[in-house]
């Protein structure tokens, strides 16, 4: 096999499944074998390119031209195998936990879930494999269209009407603002092309770059920096998996991944830096870090306040790409890997709950740990990942960070990130000891919860994998930080 049939088979896999999925639709086993075998064969087709990449490897493929001039066309490169590295990994772990959670709640259209899924897989692919603005940008529209089945799955008026902000606030800020960002990069560069170090010629307007750069930070709403994150809130009337898939998986990773590739490869880092905009970005992106923390302390539904979270996690990665600097731009994708692995353990253990208890509420998990003691160790072992505390994979992505404040001269914005960790602790740690310490509400309605245990071991297993992985991830950060130096011109930290 080559790079380039590697390249091919990253979108046609999880294509191919998503077309079988219906074919077996009314055989479960092998509906679901379908989805792990595809899952399976991505993954190696992804760790066969990551160490082609690794070894200096840019496989490209071109796949067709628009109007005579824009390509369509994907090039990996260290960024983007890291993306489709996480997604490819992830659709694994958490198509196991669908499979417990869809057949542990009865859910209905299960055929439909899985197959959309598999086309939101695709589309991430398309988006870690795009050579250009154009590609990534049909690929990240993609991925809008076939996540939004996914959050109305339930078919109800509440999911109708998230589904409803979810599409109009992500096709809206792509539409009216990111499209208009890639035309005007185009207009001034010549190309939308990803280049190392950026596509902008010297001498190019700061004052244009600046008005380019605030299209596409709001333009992204992907990334939901504020004002543009309601959708993901509302997004949480989804089933749990979805939960999962956005906040982990898919969308809110495409949305940091294509900020975080637009300032490096677009405007290249000291352009960016020298950009007015990004200082201001970068305060935009500090009070979104701050706010949705404090958000997330007054909500007692376990989802809501997981989801403000995200919206603070995620500013995280924004705010490395503006200070525009080595330690920010790796920190921030540094990040996107280690917050896909605790955040994804943390809505699991969210979904584990509801599937055996069926509660849904902060208050309501008071003993619950003492019949569920996996499923809140592994909620414990995420949230420490969140916070950023040592020997976690999350304390990572804050040193360099702030490391990052120092060196681009805004160490100010460090106290972003030692309150945010600071509201982490207050907002997820007392769920764990809530679950661990606290009497039980209801101790005979525990005691047959905890016999229910064995019966749903499959929402159990995957986040104690991806706990698990968290620690483990904490060892190996410094050699992602290495595979990730060449986006960088010069290759990065000396």
């Amino acid at each position: 096999m080559t790079p380039q049939i590697a390249l091919a088979l990253l979108l046609i896999i999880p294509l191919v499944a998503a077309a079988l999925i219906p074919v077996f639709g009314k055989q479960q086993n092998l509906r679901e074998a379908v989805t792990f075998l595809a899952g399976f064969a991505l993954l190696a087709t992804v760790i066969y390119l990551c160490i082609d990449v690794a070894q200096g490897g840019r496989p490209e493929l071109h796949l067709g031209t628009f109007a005579g001039k824009f390509d369509f066309a994907l090039k990996l490169e260290p960024l983007g195998a890291t993306f489709a590295a996480i997604a490819s990994s992830l659709w694994i772990i958490n198509s196991i936990f669908t499979l417990g959670y869809m057949r542990g709640n009865k859910e209905k259209n299960q055929t439909r879930f899985f197959g959309f899924v598999a086309i939101a897989i695709a589309a991430c692919m398309g988006m870690a494999g795009s050579a250009n603005l154009i590609t990534l940008f049909i690929f990240y529209e993609a991925l809008t269209l076939s996540t939004f089945p996914l959050v109305t799955h339930k078919g109800d008026a509440k999911a109708k009407r998230g589904g409803t902000i979810y599409a109009l606030i992500l096709m809206g800020t792509s539409l009216a603002l990111f499209l208009p960002a890639i035309i005007g990069t185009y207009v001034l560069a010549g190309t939308t092309d990803f280049v190392v170090g950026g596509v902008f010629p010297e001498g190019t307007s700061l004052l244009a770059t600046s008005l380019l750069l605030f299209l596409f930070a709001f333009g992204i709403g992907k990334a939901a920096l504020m004002p543009t994150h309601p959708w993901l809130p509302n997004a949480m009337v989804a089933p749990t998996p979805v939960s999962a898939l956005l906040h982990a998986v898919a969308v809110v990773k495409a949305g940091v991944f294509t900020m975080l590739k637009v300032v490096t490869y677009t405007f290249g880092p000291s352009l960016a830096a020298a950009t007015p905009a990004s200082t201001w970005i970068a305060w935009i992106a500090a009070f979104s870090i701050v706010m949705a923390s404090i958000i997330a302390l007054r909500q007692d539904n376990l989802k809501a306040r997981l989801a403000y979270s995200t919206v603070s996690q995620l500013s995280y990665v924004t705010l490395g790409a503006m200070l525009a600097v080595s330690m920010g731009i790796l920190g921030g994708g540094l990040q996107i890997v280690m917050h896909a692995w605790g955040k994804i353990t943390l809505f699991m253990c969210a979904g584990a709950i509801y599937t055996i208890a069926h509660r849904t509420n902060v208050s309501q998990l008071d003993g619950l740990g003492r019949t569920m003691p996996f499923v809140f160790g592994a909620f414990l072992v995420g949230a420490l990942s969140i916070i950023g505390i040592p020997p976690m994979g999350g304390s990572w992505p804050k040193f360099l960070l702030m490391m990052g404040a120092v060196d681009s001269g805004k160490a100010i914005l460090i106290a972003a990130l030692i309150a945010s960790s600071i509201l982490n602790i207050i907002y997820l740690v007392p769920i764990a000891v809530r679950g661990f310490m606290k009497a039980p509400l209801d101790p005979v309605a525990d005691a047959e919860i905890g016999l229910l245990r064995k019966q749903h071991r499959w929402v159990i297993i995957p986040p104690v994998i991806t706990a698990i992985g968290s620690l483990v991830l904490f060892f190996f950060a410094g050699g992602i930080v290495d595979f990730l130096q060449p986006i960088l011109p010069g290759g990065g930290l000396p």
